[in-house]
This record gives C-alpha cells, sequence and structure tokens, in this order.
C-alpha cells in the first residue's frame, strides 16, 4: 500500500494534520485524514466527531449524519454529538427526527427554558413549619439559631 501525505505518521501526527485541515477549514482534507485514522480507533470519540464535523461543514450530511449516530449509539448521553445530529437532520429537512436530538442535547446541557419557568421556586414553597409535629424533646441541648443558614 502506497503512503500519501493523508495517512502517513502515527495517528498522533494524523490527529494534529486533521485538526490544521479542519482549522484551515479545507474540510474535505480534513476528512481524508480522519476517515483512516477513525478506521485504525474507532473507540476514539475525539476523531469521529471531528471527522462528523469535516463532514457537516463540507455539505456530506449523510456521512455527517451516520458518524453522529455512531457516537450517540456508543454514549447515549454525549451532548454535542446530539447538537450536532439534529443540526445535520435540520439541514436535510428531517425537522421531526431532528427535533427530539435536539431536546435531549437541551436536556443534556440544562438548557431548557420552557421548563425552567414551570419549576416551583424551591424556597418559596418550601413549609416554615407544622404545629402537629413534636417540638423536641426536653432532655437535648437546645440549638440557637437557623441551623440552614451556613
Amino acid at each position: 500500500m502506497e503512503t500519501t501525505y493523508y495517512d502517513h505518521g502515527t495517528p498522533a501526527e494524523r490527529w494534529e494534520r486533521a485538526q490544521a485541515f479542519f482549522a484551515a477549514k479545507d474540510y474535505a482534507g480534513a476528512a481524508r485524514v480522519l476517515a483512516a485514522l477513525v478506521e485504525e480507533v474507532p473507540e476514539q470519540t475525539g476523531p469521529r466527531l471531528l471527522l462528523a464535523r469535516a463532514y457537516y461543514h463540507s455539505a456530506q450530511l449523510r456521512r455527517a449524519e451516520d458518524q453522529l449516530r455512531t457516537i450517540v449509539e456508543r454514549d447515549p448521553v454525549e451532548h454535542y454529538a446530539r447538537l450536532m445530529l439534529g443540526r445535520t437532520l435540520e439541514r436535510q429537512s428531517r425537522h421531526e427526527e431532528a427535533e427530539r436530538h435536539l431536546r435531549i442535547a437541551s436536556a443534556l446541557a440544562g438548557d431548557l427554558p420552557q421548563v425552567r419557568g414551570d419549576l416551583p421556586q424551591v424556597r418559596g414553597d418550601l413549609p416554615q413549619g407544622r404545629s402537629d409535629l413534636p417540638q423536641g424533646r426536653s432532655d437535648l441541648p437546645q440549638v440557637r439559631g437557623d441551623v440552614r443558614q451556613g
């Protein structure tokens, strides 16, 4: 097999080369390096995610989707892969599918403004005290002040 510029060097060197291509907005070049790297180290999320991004930015949306689905299947709580999968599906006009992944990504990021407004304010909703509960034992030392402060 003949070694080309895209596939020569150690995995670490190829990773750096792929990042350089991506930073220079040569997404097709980055994808060439990353595709071989992902085959070599399929368990690593970083190269696969950058490959998906390179595919996305070079409008290879089906390929991006395939890589992102692989990541999400392996790690369902990978927030950025979920977000990218949703965006990739949107660009393919698959809005209903995209919505599911975008909602999950929002939930994983803790960014659900429509839900946050519906949540009760915890401090204001706590009962201040109940008169039907025993007031305490007289043989125990008394605690002064509010133990919740502190």
